[in-house]
């Protein structure tokens, strides 16, 4: 993530913030990172030189104007204007954070063998709602390396109770014991 996506980032949440609009903000950003993900010609077509700036940013009119907020749409014109798309994408995740760090969010991300269920899910996001004193935004992730069990990352600590990672502990102990 560059200086440019923190500063862009940071200053749309402060207008978001301000004008109260940070949760509908932060869903239309998600949605059109989606978007552009599944269309990378796009942000080419946005960047191209060839085509007149009016042209550029009438597309951006067309495509989002009717349906996301004016100020994301103006950022999003912004950014193509100063040939700065690329950075959308680091805008989002400095969007992202500001908006859990108001919200007392924190994201867990939870990697697995087999995907969790839904009732699993609930019962995880409630431990580590107790846990960390947060509301919880889980982040699913499947390793079929993990076996059984699972591997947890929350505010940069990793709780593991794999397999794989129970194994670990045990060795190491045995290292121990043997050395």
């Amino acid at each position: 993530m560059t200086e440019r996506s923190r500063v862009y980032g940071s200053s749309l949440y402060d207008l978001a913030a301000e004008e109260k609009l940070t949760e509908p903000i932060r869903e239309q950003m998600l949605a059109i990172k989606q978007i552009l993900r599944e269309n990378p010609d796009y942000i080419r077509l946005l960047s191209e030189p060839s085509i007149k700036k009016a042209e550029r940013l009438s597309l951006i009119d067309k495509a989002f104007g009717s349906s996301c907020e004016k100020y994301l749409v103006s950022f999003l014109k912004l950014l193509c204007e100063r040939g700065l798309l690329g950075e959308y994408e680091g805008c989002c995740e400095i969007f992202g954070k500001r908006y859990n760090e108001d919200h007392n969010i924190s994201e867990a991300i939870v990697t697995s063998a087999v995907p969790l269920t839904d009732d699993q899910l609930k019962k995880l996001t409630v431990k580590l709602e107790v846990l960390s004193n947060k509301k919880i935004s889980l982040i699913q992730k499947k390793d079929p390396k993990v076996l059984a069990g699972i591997k947890v990352e929350l505010d940069g600590k990793q709780l593991d109770g794999t397999v794989a990672g129970r194994m670990n502990g045990i060795k190491k102990k045995l290292d121990e014991v043997i050395m």
